[in-house]
């Protein structure tokens, strides 16, 4: 296939998945056009097994925010954004992505561009999972600095539940990175698959251990006035109160944290 019409296959098909999440309600307006620029990008320039990826993130992670949305509906007040992703979230989550993708396309023999991209995706996927069902856990989670009891939806708070599927949102798509990474790039360059399912695992699970560094240290957290409590929302609080910052830094928000997240996931990749 040539380049053109691979990149022209991968534009349409982005197209198609971009709308259907938004009439699904899974993605704002914005979030379809950032879907549809990252998903033009994995699927032309990387091909439909990096595409598998990307669409085993975004299948799960939209599912459980149906499925468990009704449970986290109570802690919205603490998060910045609601479950239809935006163009931050989703460039955030797939953007890192999407680089390693367009780097394929330039070094196709190349194999370190599969382990750093399925690490990225193993990390955010990793990330997504345990906000998600970490709300299920039976007991109030734990800052992952002090361990000191923290409230439900808390930046920062890990939990048995929240670490498990962490792990699990990490081996989906560690599995599908070592099913599918001998047809990707040049499988002598690859580790086994057996190695290569552990190392996008373990990088994965690590980036999501970094998010939640970040939120319990740096990342900007509010405090509003008027419910007395801490949320990531600002300058309006759900109530519609202004937010005062309590602490971290003022331009560190939650999607320059997922991005992060992304980071530290592809660089223990290719370390691993």
């Amino acid at each position: 296939m040539s380049p053109f019409l691979q990149l022209l296959i991968g534009f349409l098909c982005a197209a198609l998945i971009a709308y259907a999440a938004y009439r699904a309600r899974s993605l704002s307006k914005s979030g379809a056009w950032g879907a549809l620029l990252t998903g033009a990008v994995i699927f032309g320039m990387g091909g439909w097994q990096w595409a598998v990826l990307l669409l085993a993130f975004f299948i799960s992670s939209s599912a459980l925010t149906r499925l468990f949305g009704r449970k986290k509906a109570s802690l919205n007040e603490k998060f910045d954004k609601g479950g239809r992703r935006d163009i931050g979230q989703v460039l955030a989550n797939g953007g890192i992505a999407s680089v390693f993708a367009a780097l394929h396309f330039f070094f196709p023999e190349a194999s370190w561009t599969w382990m750093a991209f399925a690490a990225s995706m193993a990390a955010v996927n990793a990330d997504t999972w345990a906000t998600e069902l970490g709300v299920l856990n039976p007991t109030m989670p734990r800052l992952i600095t002090t361990g000191k009891p923290v409230e439900r939806g808390t930046s920062g708070g890990i939990s048995i539940y929240g670490t498990l599927a962490a792990t699990g949102g990490a081996m989906l798509i560690a599995l599908f990175a070592a099913l599918l990474g001998s047809s990707a790039v040049p499988a002598d360059l690859l580790p086994s698959p057996f190695f290569l399912f552990l190392f996008a695992t373990l990088g994965g699970l690590l980036g999501s251990l970094f998010d939640s560094l970040l939120g319990a240290t740096v990342q900007a957290i509010y405090r509003c006035p008027q419910c007395d409590k801490e949320t990531e929302k600002h300058p309006l609080h759900t109530c519609g109160a202004t937010t005062n910052q309590v602490r971290g830094w003022k331009w560190l928000n939650n999607d320059l944290v997922n991005l992060s997240c992304a980071i530290v996931g592809a660089v223990m990749g290719l370390i691993l």
